[in-house]
């Protein structure tokens, strides 16, 4: 782990571990959620903060990181590569995403592998925009992206610090995944 992830043992941490995009997505989806949010009642999530989530953690002791950062290494190096295509906007309850179809299901298996043991299946998507009320855009997936294949590079053990402006999320370590070492 970095330095910024030390933390006292007994403190609890708000944890997650996630797919981190290349720099052409986030730019791409950045420039999409600029357009298609404009003027609308929404947070847009931080072009820093965009990301696909394998699998949220929870509050946590501070204790547990450095396994769980060892457990994400481990998966990673282990998993096949994974292959997103984008497949639609969708508004949820109190969030708005970009889905994706987790191509020969590389995804879910680096999830499950990683620490996720819910019984629905994994969505692979990216949060761009939380809300009160759904802002019922007409969008489609961006134009700029809805052709091309994601393929993440690496995975990454976040933590989330909740804030009245929003989560505010960092790195506590990152792991490259089989294929991009």
């Amino acid at each position: 782990m970095t330095s910024a992830a030390s933390v006292g043992g007994g403190e609890r941490l708000r944890l997650f571990l996630a797919l981190r995009l290349p720099e052409p997505w986030l730019d791409a989806i950045a420039s999409w959620q600029a357009r298609a949010f404009a003027g609308r009642d929404v947070r847009v999530v931080p072009r820093a903060h965009l990301h696909v989530t394998l699998v949220f953690l929870g509050s946590r002791p501070a204790g547990e990181a450095p396994a769980i950062v060892d457990r994400l290494r481990s998966a990673a190096a282990a998993a096949r590569e994974v292959r997103l295509e984008p497949d639609r906007y969708r508004e949820g309850r109190g969030a708005a995403m970009l889905t994706f179809h987790d191509v020969g299901g590389a995804g879910a298996a680096l999830a499950a592998a990683a620490g996720r043991d819910e019984e629905r299946p994994w969505l692979p998507h990216v949060t761009v925009a939380r809300y009160r009320e759904r802002p019922k855009l007409r969008e489609e997936f961006p134009d700029t992206i809805r052709t091309h294949v994601l393929v993440p590079s690496d995975a990454a053990a976040y933590l989330s610090r909740l804030r009245p402006s929003g989560a505010e999320y960092e790195v506590l370590a990152s792991a490259p995944l089989k294929g991009h070492i």
